[in-house]
Protein backbone atom coordinates (compact mmCIF):
# COMPACT_ATOMS: atom_id res chain seq x y z
CA UNK A 1 0.00 0.00 0.00
CA UNK A 2 1.37 3.36 -1.06
CA UNK A 3 0.78 6.85 0.34
CA UNK A 4 -1.12 7.91 -2.76
CA UNK A 5 -4.54 8.77 -1.36
CA UNK A 6 -5.55 12.11 0.14
CA UNK A 7 -7.61 10.54 2.94
CA UNK A 8 -4.73 8.26 3.96
CA UNK A 9 -2.32 11.20 3.93
CA UNK A 10 -4.66 13.27 6.10
CA UNK A 11 -5.12 10.43 8.59
CA UNK A 12 -1.37 9.78 8.71
CA UNK A 13 -0.82 13.45 9.53
CA UNK A 14 -3.45 13.26 12.32
CA UNK A 15 -1.92 10.05 13.67
CA UNK A 16 1.62 11.42 13.87
CA UNK A 17 0.93 15.02 14.89
CA UNK A 18 0.82 14.34 18.67
CA UNK A 19 4.39 13.02 18.51
CA UNK A 20 5.82 16.26 17.11
CA UNK A 21 6.74 14.62 13.83
CA UNK A 22 6.43 16.81 10.74
CA UNK A 23 5.63 15.16 7.41
CA UNK A 24 7.26 16.56 4.28
CA UNK A 25 5.62 15.37 1.08
CA UNK A 26 7.64 15.09 -2.13
CA UNK A 27 6.67 14.16 -5.67
CA UNK A 28 6.77 10.48 -6.60
CA UNK A 29 10.30 9.46 -7.54
CA UNK A 30 11.86 12.47 -5.83
CA UNK A 31 14.92 12.14 -3.66
CA UNK A 32 13.84 11.74 -0.03
CA UNK A 33 16.27 13.23 2.48
CA UNK A 34 17.22 10.87 5.26
CA UNK A 35 16.10 7.69 3.49
CA UNK A 36 18.10 4.75 4.85
CA UNK A 37 17.10 2.35 2.06
CA UNK A 38 16.79 4.92 -0.73
CA UNK A 39 13.73 6.07 -2.59
CA UNK A 40 10.86 5.43 -2.38
CA UNK A 41 11.43 4.39 1.26
CA UNK A 42 10.67 7.05 3.88
CA UNK A 43 13.44 9.20 5.32
CA UNK A 44 14.05 10.72 8.74
CA UNK A 45 15.87 13.96 9.39
CA UNK A 46 15.41 15.40 12.86
CA UNK A 47 11.68 15.62 13.47
CA UNK A 48 10.83 15.44 9.75
CA UNK A 49 9.47 12.33 8.06
CA UNK A 50 10.14 12.54 4.32
CA UNK A 51 7.67 10.65 2.12
CA UNK A 52 6.20 10.69 -1.38
CA UNK A 53 3.07 9.26 -2.98
CA UNK A 54 5.10 6.18 -4.00
CA UNK A 55 6.43 5.60 -0.47
CA UNK A 56 5.10 2.36 1.01
CA UNK A 57 2.91 2.97 4.04
CA UNK A 58 4.81 0.37 6.07
CA UNK A 59 8.01 2.35 5.47
CA UNK A 60 6.47 5.64 6.62
CA UNK A 61 5.01 4.01 9.74
CA UNK A 62 8.25 2.20 10.52
CA UNK A 63 10.39 5.33 10.35
CA UNK A 64 7.81 7.31 12.34
CA UNK A 65 7.79 4.59 15.00
CA UNK A 66 11.59 4.80 15.20
CA UNK A 67 11.25 8.52 15.91
CA UNK A 68 8.71 7.85 18.67
CA UNK A 69 10.72 5.03 20.26
CA UNK A 70 14.12 6.72 20.38
CA UNK A 71 15.39 8.92 23.17
CA UNK A 72 15.18 12.71 22.89
CA UNK A 73 18.99 12.83 22.67
CA UNK A 74 19.00 10.56 19.62
CA UNK A 75 16.09 12.48 18.07
CA UNK A 76 18.09 15.71 18.35
CA UNK A 77 20.84 14.40 16.04
CA UNK A 78 18.73 12.13 13.86
CA UNK A 79 19.77 11.81 10.24
CA UNK A 80 18.91 8.76 8.17
CA UNK A 81 19.96 6.00 10.58
CA UNK A 82 17.56 5.66 13.52
CA UNK A 83 19.87 3.19 15.23
CA UNK A 84 18.57 1.45 18.32
CA UNK A 85 18.96 -2.08 19.57
CA UNK A 86 17.09 -5.29 18.82
CA UNK A 87 14.48 -4.67 21.52
CA UNK A 88 13.73 -1.21 20.15
CA UNK A 89 13.46 -2.55 16.60
CA UNK A 90 10.85 -5.05 17.76
CA UNK A 91 8.95 -2.28 19.54
CA UNK A 92 9.04 -0.18 16.35
CA UNK A 93 7.53 -3.05 14.35
CA UNK A 94 4.85 -3.61 16.97
CA UNK A 95 3.90 0.08 17.11
CA UNK A 96 3.59 0.42 13.35
CA UNK A 97 1.15 -2.51 13.36
CA UNK A 98 -0.94 -0.88 16.10
CA UNK A 99 -1.03 2.37 14.13
CA UNK A 100 -2.22 0.57 10.99
CA UNK A 101 -5.49 -0.26 12.74
CA UNK A 102 -6.08 3.49 13.15
CA UNK A 103 -5.85 4.20 9.43
CA UNK A 104 -8.86 3.84 7.10
CA UNK A 105 -8.64 0.98 4.65
CA UNK A 106 -5.41 -0.34 6.14
CA UNK A 107 -5.61 -2.38 9.34
CA UNK A 108 -3.00 -4.52 11.01
CA UNK A 109 -3.48 -7.57 8.76
CA UNK A 110 -2.92 -5.59 5.57
CA UNK A 111 0.16 -3.90 6.98
CA UNK A 112 1.62 -7.20 8.17
CA UNK A 113 1.16 -8.65 4.67
CA UNK A 114 3.02 -5.65 3.23
CA UNK A 115 5.78 -6.08 5.82
CA UNK A 116 6.17 -9.74 4.83
CA UNK A 117 6.25 -8.86 1.12
CA UNK A 118 8.97 -6.25 1.73
CA UNK A 119 11.13 -8.72 3.60
CA UNK A 120 10.71 -8.13 7.32
CA UNK A 121 11.74 -11.35 9.03
CA UNK A 122 10.74 -12.76 12.37
CA UNK A 123 11.57 -15.98 14.23
CA UNK A 124 8.19 -17.52 13.50
CA UNK A 125 8.34 -16.86 9.75
CA UNK A 126 5.69 -14.17 9.36
CA UNK A 127 4.83 -10.82 10.83
CA UNK A 128 1.35 -11.93 11.87
CA UNK A 129 2.62 -15.01 13.75
CA UNK A 130 5.27 -12.91 15.49
CA UNK A 131 2.69 -10.27 16.47
CA UNK A 132 0.20 -12.84 17.78
CA UNK A 133 2.58 -15.31 19.41
CA UNK A 134 6.00 -13.81 20.12
CA UNK A 135 5.81 -10.05 20.59
CA UNK A 136 5.27 -9.80 24.35
CA UNK A 137 8.72 -8.27 24.76
CA UNK A 138 7.90 -5.53 22.23
CA UNK A 139 4.59 -4.76 23.91
CA UNK A 140 6.28 -4.63 27.33
CA UNK A 141 9.00 -2.34 25.95
CA UNK A 142 6.38 0.10 24.62
CA UNK A 143 4.32 -0.01 27.83
CA UNK A 144 7.34 0.58 30.05
CA UNK A 145 8.02 3.82 28.19
CA UNK A 146 4.40 5.00 28.13
CA UNK A 147 4.12 4.73 24.34
CA UNK A 148 1.18 2.34 24.68
CA UNK A 149 -1.19 1.95 27.61
CA UNK A 150 -2.15 -1.15 29.60
CA UNK A 151 -4.75 -2.00 26.93
CA UNK A 152 -2.08 -1.92 24.21
CA UNK A 153 -3.30 1.33 22.66
CA UNK A 154 -0.96 4.12 21.54
CA UNK A 155 -0.91 7.04 23.98
CA UNK A 156 0.48 9.76 21.71
CA UNK A 157 3.60 9.92 23.91
CA UNK A 158 7.21 9.36 22.84
CA UNK A 159 9.99 7.60 24.74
Amino acid sequence: MLLDGAELRDRLFELLQPYGLVIEWAAAGAQLPGSFWGEPEAGLAGNVLHVASDTPLHSALHEAAHFVCMSPARRAVLWRDAGGDHAEENAVCYLQILWADQLPGVGAQRLMQDMDAWGYSFRLGSTSRWFAEDATDARDWLQSRGIIDANGQPTGQSA
